[in-house]
């Protein structure tokens, strides 16, 4: 027989304060590790990192404890199954590299000798993402306490790779490559935030991504504008062109076939973004502008969550020195990024985007047109057992409602998703103070235990509660 809430509750509360004081030691040795996997000089720190992970996690008691070489960073792979065989599998996913950082940077003490101020710990990685990472291996000891269990609910899995910070250039192809023994029901992303210290918060779904470069081709080279201005076509002039046609009046991309097999958000999504403390007047502080912009017939949320966007990341051509120069210029330069939701396809887009750009362009012109590798949107339903199950388990720990939210960004989840086939799910702690990338990142140790108890309640709801076919 399970023991009532409230007793398991107190259990997991009780066992993660008396192991707290040990649990913080490990993870500050952790993050004096400067795994900086952008700079190559670092590279030997990076898989420090991993050996350093590998190592605790075996501590903690996972029986499979890996090191996985990629063509760039080590990741980190632990499993540790359930002793029952049809628990269902989950696979946490997080990283253990981080950004550059240097005292100089604007840091108030060295990022890699973490400090504890008051109630928060300053180092770089202490939020994004190592002490998100490392609350799971405190969760599953708690776990193991209140329920009296030798090995998790689910069979449990990590996957903790070392390039997130550089882009993930090899993540996929890894993914493909281990694809059975990353096998899992549902996938749990922990490198992710919450909407404030005080409205707990779980994400549902984070925007995929597609990004091309477009270089316009005019004269051989460039010519006098008084000779020949007017008569032949001007690259530059095309490049503004092609720009200016992108959005219609609306702000709505203008590409055609761009909105095809888009998921729509639902009035219940609708009014869970509207129930948050959303002040937009603070949000442009933040934004460090003046005015909202955007999609006509959507708040600001909407936007930047749950609707597609096109942006002009750069533009460029002719003579950019002082004075003048009067001339046509023979290349002009447009660089553009698309923002992708649910249901959009990255490869139909390019597609749409290609075909546009050629119609755009006019003749006497060429342009060629290149796409980096795409990211896929990822989206959980809100009626997903699996999700209710982590909004369960953060309502125990945070003993208040659980509200939604999305990402605006991207990240690799959906590759996780893709290859694996299974829900993305997202458990994070992290609150905007935090500082991710920037001088004196810090983790709200409160919020950092809550993450704890977090993941010692949810592997017991999810055998419970959710039974998927393996």
């Amino acid at each position: 027989m399970s023991k009532p809430v409230d007793d398991v509750v107190s259990t997991v509360r009780t066992y993660i304060e008396a192991h707290r004081g040990a649990f913080l030691d490990d993870l500050a040795e952790w993050l004096r590790i400067p795994s900086v996997s952008a700079q190559p000089e670092h590279a030997a720190d990076v898989a420090r990192s991993a050996d350093w992970l590998a190592a605790k996690l075996g501590d903690t008691g996972f029986p499979t404890c890996e090191i996985w070489p990629t063509a760039g960073a080590p990741a980190v792979f632990a499993e540790w199954p359930s002793e029952d065989p049809e628990a269902p599998t989950v696979l946490v996913y997080g990283h253990h590299d981080v950004q550059p950082a240097a005292r100089e940077d604007g840091w108030d003490t060295d990022p890699f000798e973490p400090v504890i101020r008051g109630n928060r710990l300053h180092a770089r990685g202490a939020a994004d993402d190592k002490g998100q990472v490392f609350f799971h291996t405190l969760g599953v000891r708690a776990h193991l306490a209140a329920t009296g269990r030798t090995a998790p609910s689910v069979h449990l899995k990590l996957l903790v790779e070392g390039e997130e910070e550089s882009g993930s250039p090899h993540f996929r192809r890894l993914v493909e490559e281990r694809a059975e023994r990353l096998a899992a029901d549902a996938v749990i992303v922990s490198d992710t935030g919450m909407w404030s210290e005080d409205t707990p918060t779980v994400c549902t779904g984070m925007r995929g991504l597609a990004e091309c470069e477009i270089e316009l081709f005019g004269p051989a080279q460039d010519i006098h504008s008084g000779s020949f201005g007017g008569a032949v076509p001007n690259p530059a002039t095309a490049a503004a062109r092609l720009v200016a046609a992108l959005h219609d009046e609306h702000a709505r991309v203008a590409v055609p076939g761009f909105y095809e097999g888009v998921t729509e958000l639902t009035d219940r999504e609708r009014e869970l973004f509207a129930e948050l403390p959303f002040d937009e007047e603070t949000w442009l502080r933040t934004a460090r502008s003046t005015a909202t912009h955007g999609e006509a017939g959507h708040t600001t949320l909407e936007r930047v969550w749950a609707r597609p966007t096109a942006e002009v990341n750069g533009i460029g051509g002719g003579y950019q020195g002082a004075g003048s120069k009067t001339i046509i210029p023979s290349s002009a330069l447009v660089k553009l990024s698309f923002r992708l939701v649910a249901g959009q396809d990255p490869d139909h887009v390019e597609k749409a985007v290609r075909a546009w750009a050629a119609d755009q362009v006019p003749a006497g012109v060429r342009h060629e047109i290149t796409f980096g590798p795409a990211t896929r949107p990822c989206l959980t339903p809100l009626d997903h057992p699996a999700l209710q199950s982590v909004v369960r388990a953060m309502g125990r720990a945070f003993e208040q409602p659980i509200r939604y939210t999305r990402e605006g960004g991207s990240g690799p989840a959906a590759d996780l998703q893709e290859v694996l086939g299974v829900p993305v799910l997202f458990l994070g702690i992290s609150v905007p103070s935090d500082g991710w990338h920037a001088p004196n990142e810090k983790v709200e140790l409160d919020l950092l235990m809550k993450g704890v108890e977090t993941a010692a309640h949810l592997w017991g709801d999810l055998a419970e509660n959710w039974r998927e076919p393996h």
